[in-house]
């Protein structure tokens, strides 16, 4: 067995929680759309044809903001395609999967499913095929009320109402080859303030965040951020991170490895921003925006990108998650809000289908893969303050990253309620681990309110059609609380979760 402690003070917080990093998204790919989350004629669908067993799982899944309509998709689409009378749209091709994009589903439509799941809508412009008119004509088409030309023709299309999308995106991963319309960062930092300054000339309370590397691995990453903050610093709020975990070495251990190369480039991201900062003599902070993140790895080949003969909604990188994905995924969430000072946005890559928490089957059943349950649960629990964690763990030494403590942790402390939230994973995946909570300062009785562990006994489990729960939590029962220590003993490689509540607090 091994030992480990942590420690959190209520005097030590790290800021609130922007309950916006429990966000996902929603990209015209694959199977994400049409028989994801939209399927006429499937036997739970609604008079809109939106799936209703896919609803009640994202519901449970508790995602707070959804980017749409991409992803490689927004550098090509024509939003005036996915408006008006269904029977009057055109069929395109879609040059970013190779598929037949049919625009039966689109702005309209993706609002009225968030209005349906209470999500925030975020929303992206074209800066690959398009640019500074067409992006400003679609936040007058979204958000103005009335009165022109582009708000009556959304009123005409049975919106009356504006869809005050606040969050908007210029573009996506522009610096990528395969990106259509590909950009320098000099190229792209110039068209990205002045389609900011036209936006925000339209609706001043948007926010609006600027296409960041595409990966840490990148050739320009940080030169790239550099110039393009230097060029639109004062008319954007964020800046996107975009990142996918890979089990390179076929290792457990190493795979873990990435949680804390995504804490790095966190911390590196910030760097960059506030020296563009520091450059321009600005107390102006900009945020971080990690708006696509989640396991792929192995559907990655070029059968899996791409299907030959432009199908409509084909089957692309529907990667099947087994048990180390979703301790990898838990842990990342644990990073997030663990820089709850600077991210305040995150997307989780994809909703459904395409590296989805959630799959479905065309006219059948859907089901939760093994990643939806960590940030389910996380989702539902983390509110308030995210307190800052004091971790005394042992380590071990690895390719991924050079040294990795076997506690990953991060607190989260609702003053209003009372509850305090302790988020944990045991890395080691040989040793049980004896777990000491010190919650410092907040309330001297305390009671368990919840206790839940993830685990399994093969790190390549898998959740399927025929066996949906393989791998689901289970109550954690090896857990007490005694004043203001919390103690667990965690399961070799396990993701847990202790939900507490102070009677005394103040």
């Amino acid at each position: 067995m091994i030992h480990a402690k942590l420690v959190v003070d209520s005097d030590f917080v790290i800021s609130e929680l922007d309950r916006r990093i429990f966000g996902t998204f929603v990209e015209h790919m694959g199977r994400c759309v049409y028989t994801g989350i939209f399927e006429p004629g499937h036997p739970t669908a609604d008079e809109t044809g939106l799936r209703q067993d896919v609803m009640a799982l994202t519901r449970e899944l508790g995602p707070t903001i959804v980017r749409y309509p991409g992803g490689n998709f927004m550098s090509g689409y024509n939003w005036e395609d996915g408006v008006g009378p269904r029977e009057d749209r055109p069929v395109r091709l879609d040059l970013a999967w190779y598929s037949t994009e049919t625009n039966q589903f689109g702005t309209n439509e993706f609002i009225d499913w968030c209005r349906k799941a209470d999500i925030e809508p975020m929303l992206g412009v074209n800066l690959g095929t398009r640019g500074l008119d067409e992006a400003r004509a679609y936040i007058e088409y979204c958000n103005h009320p009335g009165g022109t030309t582009l708000s009556e023709l959304r009123r005409s299309h049975g919106q009356d109402q504006p869809h005050g999308v606040r969050f908007w995106c210029l573009g996506n991963e522009m610096d990528g080859p395969w990106q259509i319309g590909r950009k320098t960062a000099e190229e792209y930092g110039r068209i990205a303030v002045e389609t900011a300054k036209l936006l925000r000339s339209v609706d001043p309370t948007i926010q609006l965040a600027a296409c960041g590397s595409s990966a840490h691995n990148m050739p320009t990453y940080g030169t790239w951020e550099d110039t393009v903050l230097d060029h639109c610093f004062e008319q954007v709020d964020f800046i996107s991170l975009h990142t996918y975990f890979e089990n390179k070495h076929d290792a457990t251990e190493e795979f873990l490895g990435n949680i804390d190369v995504t804490d790095t480039f966190i911390q590196e991201i910030v760097a960059v921003a506030d020296s563009v900062a520091a450059r321009k003599h600005s107390t102006k902070r900009i945020m971080l925006s990690f708006d696509e993140w989640n396991v792929w790895y192995k559907s990655r080949g070029i059968d899996d990108l791409r299907k030959p003969g432009w199908p409509v909604a084909p089957r692309l990188i529907e990667e099947v998650y087994n048990f180390e994905d979703a301790l990898v995924n838990g842990g990342a969430l644990m990073v997030l809000m663990n820089h709850a000072d600077r991210v305040k946005v995150a997307c989780l890559a994809q909703l459904v289908n395409v590296i989805g928490p959630i799959m479905t089957e065309p006219g059948g059943p859907a089901w939760r893969q093994t990643i939806f349950h960590p940030f389910a649960l996380t989702a539902r629990h983390a509110h308030g303050r995210v307190l800052r964690p004091v971790i005394d763990s042992p380590s071990y030494e690895a390719k991924t990253f050079p040294e990795i403590r076997y506690l990953c942790a991060s607190v989260t402390d609702d003053p209003a309620t009372g509850r305090t939230v302790v988020f944990a994973l045991n890395r080691h995946l040989g040793e049980e681990m004896d777990l000491k909570v010190h919650l410092r300062g907040l309330g001297r009785q305390r009671t368990l309110v919840e206790a839940a562990e993830l685990h399994h006994v093969n790190m390549k489990a898998t959740n399927t059609r025929e066996a949906p729960d393989t791998v689901t939590p289970a109550p954690h029962t090896r857990v007490s609380v005694d004043g203001e220590v919390l103690t667990a003993r965690l399961k070799p490689g396990s993701w847990n979760m202790f939900v507490t509540h102070a009677t005394d607090r103040g």
